[in-house]
């Protein structure tokens, strides 16, 4: 079954740069980060199309960190990633890898069409 594990989380002084991992068992076409602060909902950052363009853009990104954050993916390693500069403080947070199949690939699909979650990586950013 689906299985995803998380790594890289850290703290990070503001203006710093972290890389998260995520190493999975089974993909869907659909996988993606979210990330969810103390006392906040879960958000998307990004996702990633892994079976091509007619389910929606290979990359997509959340408002929240565009332009600070790069997902990508290998299949031969079977691992997720997302590069992440200048953080700041108000990106502290869990972060989650996610797989699924919403019907296209954004992160501005509702979370309940991610069906598989890890159990995320912390990131704290001072």
């Amino acid at each position: 079954h689906v299985q995803l594990v998380e790594s890289g989380g850290g703290s990070v002084q503001a203006g710093g740069s972290l890389t998260l991992s995520c190493t999975y068992t089974y993909s869907r076409y659909c996988m993606g980060w979210f990330r969810q602060a103390p006392g906040k909902e879960r958000e998307a950052v990004a996702t990633y199309n892994i079976y091509g363009a007619q389910y929606g853009p290979n990359d997509a990104y959340a408002d929240s960190m565009k332009d600070r954050v790069t997902i990508s993916y290998r299949s031969n390693t079977k691992t997720l990633y997302l590069q992440m500069t200048g953080l700041k403080p108000e990106d502290t947070a869990m972060y989650y890898c996610v797989a699924g199949e919403p019907s296209t690939c954004r992160p501005d699909v509702s979370t309940s069409q991610f069906k598989y979650w890890g159990r995320g990586t912390q990131v704290t950013v001072s």
